[in-house]
This record gives C-alpha cells, sequence and structure tokens, in this order.
C-alpha cells in the first residue's frame, strides 16, 4: 500500500512568493525555504514586509490567479494517480492553494492557514502541525502505508529521508551537494519513473 508525498511549489507549480515578488517588484519576497530553511522565521519575514508595503491577502490571490502549473506536470499528477494514491504535503496555506488545486484537478493538498484581518491584512499564520511534511508521513507510515516522496527544499527533506523512497526534484545545487545521496531528477518521466521503480 503504497502512497506518494509531493511537494506543490517548485514541483507542481512554481514557487507562489516569488511570482508575487516579481509582480510588485519586491525582491526580498524572493526569499523561499530554498533559501531559509527555518519556516517560521521565513513567514514572520514575510508578513513584516507585507505590512511595511500595505499588502493583503487579495493582492497575493490576485498574482496566483495568474499562475499556471508547470508544463507537464497536470499530466504528470494524471499519470500518477492512476496507480497509485498521492498526496500533495506543501507548507503554503488554503487560502493560496484553492485556485491551484483547480488547475491540477483537484488532488487532495495538506496545507496550512493564514489568519487574515477583515480589512484583508495578513496578520499570521496557523501550521497545521509542526514538522508538518515529516509528521505527515510518519502519520501514514503508522496506519500501514509505505510513503515515496519528493520535493525541491529544505523543508522536504524529512518526508524525503523518512520515505521508503525519497527524491529531490529540480532542487538547488547546494542542496544536491548537500545530500548526494538523495537521487535528484530534472524532468517528470525521470521522477514517474523512479517512483515506478521504487514500488515495484
Amino acid at each position: 500500500m503504497y502512497i506518494t508525498c509531493l511537494d506543490l511549489e517548485g514541483v507542481l507549480v512554481p514557487e507562489i512568493w516569488i511570482a508575487f515578488a516579481e509582480a510588485t517588484g519586491i525582491p526580498e519576497l524572493k526569499r523561499t525555504t530554498r533559501d531559509e530553511p527555518d519556516y517560521d522565521k521565513l513567514m514572520k519575514y514575510r508578513i513584516n514586509i507585507l505590512k511595511e508595503h500595505g499588502l493583503g491577502l487579495k493582492e497575493i490571490q490576485d498574482t496566483i490567479a495568474t499562475i499556471d502549473p508547470m508544463p507537464g506536470a497536470k499530466e504528470f499528477l494524471g499519470e500518477l494517480r492512476s496507480f497509485t494514491q498521492v498526496i500533495i504535503i506543501s507548507d503554503t496555506f488554503s487560502q493560496f492553494a484553492g485556485p491551484l488545486m483547480k488547475k491540477l484537478g483537484y488532488p487532495t493538498i495538506f496545507c496550512n492557514t493564514l489568519e487574515v484581518a477583515d480589512n484583508g491584512e495578513i496578520t499570521g499564520f496557523k501550521m497545521r502541525c509542526e514538522k508538518s511534511k515529516l509528521t505527515t508521513v510518519k502519520a501514514l507510515q503508522s496506519i500501514g502505508f509505505e510513503t515515496i516522496a519528493s520535493g525541491d527544499s529544505h523543508n522536504d527533506l524529512g518526508m524525503i529521508q523518512a520515505s521508503k523512497a525519497g527524491f529531490l526534484f529540480r532542487s538547488t545545487d547546494s542542496i544536491k551537494a548537500e545530500y548526494p545521496e538523495l537521487p535528484a531528477y530534472e524532468t517528470y518521466d525521470e521522477l514517474m519513473a523512479a517512483i515506478k521503480a521504487a514500488m515495484d
């Protein structure tokens, strides 16, 4: 009984915060979990920048509406779901993920929630659980599933290392160099072949 656990941003869709940084011309918002392993610190940093510039949830959602899945992502996900259960485990937020899930054909996603004031200001965030990706993979294993995991960033390493098979996908050179034991792939065809091989 297998479940494949995939990261969202950088694996199936472009990075939301990078797209928003480009749309607003605020380079500081380009920092992601590829650069900052401490997610709590990263989100507090982002919320402070939004506050400084008077930007809120609506502006980010307007940018998200313009984001499409990476070329081939929807087809990859469709084929994967034809032979195994798939859960997207992401540190993004339900307020961001909705439109993207629609474009991907409504796969299952486990993510977090933003705290938003009545005026649309993002005031905080609520994580689903601590170390959400690793915790989720361990929980799935505790109820009898073997997990296969793939992601691109620091916050994916826990679930990748704890799974029966785990792969880096379109990761950074520095992460690949730091974890040479993890197979690293650049195309959906390579990743699909690796997942199928792990299940055989």
